[in-house]
């Protein structure tokens, strides 16, 4: 299994500062088109095939593997992706977390097992590193949500 995580501050010194409701209608906007926050290429499909009360089913085309997607939300809190069809199995999970100063936090972590292949050998031990990369890793996705976040505000479309 691969567990990852990182949680860093939304609004750190220096940038410039996103409320709680621009955080999550960018969260939102994130589950029903990933294409939209990440590198070029790096997701070519993004649509949504069922929606229902409090969740969606998505499938995703990212780093050229066909994943399906049960899309779930706790309204300002948390959006869940419970993975089921694709490469591997699990959830990831991207929580927005509030300190006792007021302070935002987001959080992605996840919860993973690769299909067809040994659990915790070589081909795991493989994508745990990549996940837990500085240059690959949630770290950097949270870093990258945050920045394509303000800039949708900055523009007017968030």
């Amino acid at each position: 299994m691969i567990y990852s995580a990182a949680t860093l501050p939304v609004n750190p010194p220096g940038e410039e500062p996103l409320t709680r409701e621009q955080l999550w209608n960018g969260l939102a906007l994130k589950a029903r088109d990933a294409r939209l926050f990440l590198p070029p290429g790096f997701c070519t499909k993004c649509e949504i095939l069922h929606e229902g009360d409090g969740f969606f089913v998505r499938r995703v085309t990212i780093r050229d593997n066909d994943l399906t997607e049960i899309v779930t939300f706790e309204p300002t809190t948390k959006i869940s992706f419970h993975q089921f069809k694709g490469p591997r199995e699990g959830v990831i999970v991207n929580e927005v977390l509030e300190q006792d100063d007021g302070s935002l936090h987001l959080r992605f972590y996840c919860l993973l097992g690769l299909k067809g292949v040994d659990p915790d050998g070589p081909e795991e031990q493989q994508e745990k590193t990549r996940i837990q990369s500085e240059d690959q890793g949630y770290r950097r996705n949270v870093l990258s949500t945050l920045d394509r976040i303000r800039s949708l505000v900055k523009e007017r479309k968030l």
